[in-house]
């Protein structure tokens, strides 16, 4: 019967930890939210999605930075920023 109540509290326990991690997440969300609407959509890079060719490791980087900046933003959203990192991905040169 021990190992029934520990293996409760410990649900219990893990659900609690859970509960606190998604709000401290969401807190945080929030305040990025309203850092990023206090500086303006003017702050957010330009996102060059039309080039072809390989990108190296830096130009992969700004252009991943610019679509998350854009998703925090709010100026696109979830599903378009995955399909343009997946475009990203495709560029990506491997040696």
């Amino acid at each position: 019967m021990l190992t029934v109540m520990g293996a409760q509290r410990t649900t219990f326990d893990k659900l609690q930890r859970d509960r606190a991690k998604k709000a401290k997440q969401a807190a945080k969300r929030e305040r990025r939210q309203e850092r990023s609407s206090e500086s303006g959509a003017e702050n957010v890079p330009e996102i060059n999605l039309d080039g072809e060719g390989p990108l190296t490791a830096a130009e992969l980087m700004q252009q991943v930075e610019a679509i998350t900046r854009s998703l925090e933003a709010g100026t696109i959203t979830l599903e378009e920023f995955e399909d343009a990192k997946a475009e990203l991905m495709e560029r990506v040169s491997i040696d």
